[in-house]
């Protein structure tokens, strides 16, 4: 009586122990395999941007027949939330705002190069914006750290704005595939740096 009684609080703490130990080891395996993948794939996206800019108008086609088949889903999906909409106002405006989206989509799929155009003209407005508000902020900020970096950001922005306005549509061919190519090399670099500094304090703890 006196061994059944003690036998819980004895062997509980070990009895709890051993499914934390158990799932400690699935993660410390998968850990290697998830850092080598994300390595391999910031490689891939390095390679990837390179290949967008050295060939900006593939890739400017690329992004805009991806950006058809985004606005194609969106305006499918509103036309799924406008049939689980209760108010007739909203199941309206869901189908108008989907059928927009659908028709937009499909014109950019029909005319690309045309798309294309529309669009590196839309960037070039959207960086000049940009541009002005950066500069703003650096001189809301300027008593701080980092403002001077802030303003260069604005100033170069409205450069690059004027010059794809200045040289539109001619433009058209190599912005879109630049810039892209130029986010995928930074994304990838940062992505890279990142899973190289994780696998070293994996690594140190082994």
């Amino acid at each position: 009586m006196v061994f059944s009684a003690h036998l819980p609080g004895l062997y509980l703490p070990l009895l709890e122990e051993q499914p934390m130990s158990t799932a400690a080891t699935p993660f410390s395996a998968l850990a290697p395999r998830a850092i080598n993948w994300s390595i391999a794939l910031s490689i891939l996206l390095i390679l990837a941007g390179l290949f967008a800019i050295l060939i900006p108008p593939l890739s400017g086609l690329a992004v805009t027949l991806i950006f058809a088949w985004a606005m194609i889903f969106s305006g499918i999906t509103h036309f799924v939330f406008a049939f689980k909409t209760h108010t007739t106002g909203g199941v309206i405006w869901e189908l108008i705002v989907g059928a927009v989206y659908l028709v937009t989509g499909a014109y950019l799929l029909m005319h690309p190069l045309s798309a294309l155009i529309a669009l590196t003209l839309i960037l070039a407005v959207y960086l000049f914006f940009e541009g002005i508000i950066e500069v703003v902020q650096s001189f809301q900020l300027r008593p701080r750290h980092g403002a001077n970096w802030l303003l260069i950001d604005g100033i170069i922005t409205l450069i690059l704005a004027i010059m794809i306005w200045r040289s539109w549509p001619a433009s058209t061919v190599w912005v879109i595939g630049t810039l892209v190519g130029i986010s995928m090399i930074f994304s990838g670099f940062s992505r890279l740096m990142l899973s190289l500094a994780a696998k070293r304090a994996l690594n140190s703890e082994i």
